[in-house]
């Protein structure tokens, strides 16, 4: 488990859970952030963070929305999230697969996901973020196209299919 000790003027030492700091940004109502570990991955230290559902909760089919009953799981994914502090942070999580009746066996639906991409949505919003604050006009408008065509979840570009 990683804490965060801080001081505050009294100087007595309070302890701040990575989980409750990002319960703080970026919750989730059916799922739970469970352990959080520091792993060295090619020489660079990465923050992996467990998620887990809740207990009783059903899986959301990705097809039509609908809570549904669980198939199975998939290995375990990661999903790169903001990086805090100049360290990577992953979402570690084993997607269930849902038996809905009108989609057949689907992946579930995560609400920091889409399809098969490896990166949080609100990593993508992030970086379409710092695309936007990048000097020089066609640097971001390249630097959108990429982005585009890297995530798909930002909204289509008007200059996708020109050339300059």
């Amino acid at each position: 488990m990683i804490e965060v000790r801080t001081k505050i003027r009294s100087e007595q030492s309070h302890r701040i859970l990575i989980q409750t700091i990002l319960n703080h940004v970026q919750k989730f109502k059916c799922f739970v952030y469970d352990d959080a570990r520091m792993i060295q991955k090619s020489g660079t230290p990465e923050l992996e963070i467990a998620i887990r559902e809740r207990s009783n909760s059903k899986a959301v089919c990705s097809g039509c929305g609908k809570r549904r009953s669980g198939y199975d799981r998939l290995p375990v994914r990661r999903y790169e999230f903001i990086p805090i502090w100049g360290v990577k942070v992953f979402y570690r999580y084993a997607p269930r697969r849902v038996n809905c009746p009108s989609c057949g066996v689907v992946v579930e639906k995560l609400p920091w996901a889409s399809g098969k991409k490896q990166l949080t949505e609100t990593y993508a919003w992030f970086l379409a973020g710092w695309a936007k604050r990048l000097s020089g006009f066609r640097t971001f408008y390249a630097t959108e196209i990429a982005l585009f065509h890297a995530l798909g979840a930002l909204p289509v570009p008007k200059t996708t299919h020109e050339f300059f």
